[in-house]
């Protein structure tokens, strides 16, 4: 259950979060996310590798990649370039794209994992009727960040969801684009979600000639 606070013996005990940073996550820059790619290659981890391109084109929350099925990504035989699925937070579809990386790391991790279409994409080692849970997820791409000499406590599941978003913000400055992408129903809920602040509107103006 835990100790209260008032308790006694509670007290000089350090905070929960002592030494913690807490908040967002850091987006990856595109050398650490190519560092991360062949750190995974390097060590053989079919299955991370092609778990890690699918976060990062699908910009999706660690709840949704660990359930995606076979038959959600593939078809007739491939991995599409176009998919679809429905959140599990705000219950609505949301579409993403898969580029190349992403295609042919998960066709290559497919074509050894076999299964069919009702199958997850990422089975559990203990019951591969159920899916890789939220938890591992996250141990996994702890383990990729230190992987690569990244801090663990800057970098998170979310880090994979920002990354692209957060590439395709500086580079258009379209927030509703990637409102769409992240499948955010508010576009209050991105500009929070990408740390917009009024420097970067700034940034955006001056590029900007009447």
């Amino acid at each position: 259950m835990g100790q209260s606070e008032h308790d006694p013996d509670a007290k000089g005990k350090p905070a929960w979060n002592a030494g913690r940073k807490l908040g967002a996550k850091r987006a990856l820059k595109p050398q650490q996310v190519w560092a991360i790619r062949f750190w995974l290659d390097s060590k053989k981890r079919m299955r991370d590798r092609a778990m890690f391109d699918l976060a990062i084109d699908s910009k999706l929350r660690g709840c949704d990649i660990v359930k995606i099925k076979i038959g959600d990504i593939v078809l007739g035989g491939r991995v599409r370039s176009r998919a679809i699925v429905v959140q599990q937070k705000t219950k609505r579809p949301v579409q993403f794209e898969l580029l190349d990386h992403a295609q042919g790391s998960l066709n290559a991790w497919l074509e050894r994992r076999g299964g069919a279409v009702t199958d997850y994409v990422f089975p559990s080692r203990i019951d591969h009727a159920k899916p890789i849970s939220t938890r591992q997820y996250a141990r996994l791409v702890e383990e990729w960040v230190n992987g690569v000499g990244l801090r663990r406590e800057e970098y998170g599941t979310h880090s994979l969801r920002r990354t692209k978003a957060a590439m395709i913000y500086k580079q258009t400055g379209n927030l509703r684009a990637v409102q769409i992408l992240l499948g955010h129903t508010k576009i209050e809920s991105t500009v929070r979600y990408l740390g917009v602040d009024v420097e970067d509107a700034l940034a955006l103006a001056e590029k900007t000639e009447i």
